[in-house]
C-alpha cells in the first residue's frame, strides 16, 4: 500500500518529537475539513494514519522507558 514517497514521508517524520506530529496531524485534519471532495483526500487520511501509528510508537517506548527508570528506582530504594 506504501509508495516509496509514503516511505520518505515515514523516514522525513520518524526523527521529529511528539509535538512536531501533532502539529502536522492538525494540520492535515484542518485542510481535510476543508476539502469537498473526499477522493482528494484518501492520501491526506494515509499520511494521517502512518503519522498516527508512528505516534503511538513513540508513546509506547517513552511509557517503557519511563517504567524502566522507575523500577530501577525502586530497586535502589528497597536496598538501603
Amino acid at each position: 500500500m506504501f509508495n516509496m514517497k509514503d516511505k520518505n514521508l515515514l523516514d522525513d517524520i520518524s526523527n521529529k518529537s511528539l509535538s512536531e506530529l501533532t502539529e502536522l496531524v492538525n494540520n492535515l485534519v484542518n485542510k481535510l475539513e476543508k476539502e469537498k471532495n473526499l477522493e482528494n483526500s484518501i492520501t491526506d487520511y494515509q499520511k494521517i494514519i502512518s503519522i498516527n501509528n508512528l505516534i503511538q510508537k513513540k508513546f509506547k517506548k517513552a511509557s517503557r522507558e519511563i517504567s524502566d527508570v522507575t523500577n530501577n528506582k525502586i530497586k535502589k530504594i528497597l536496598k538501603k
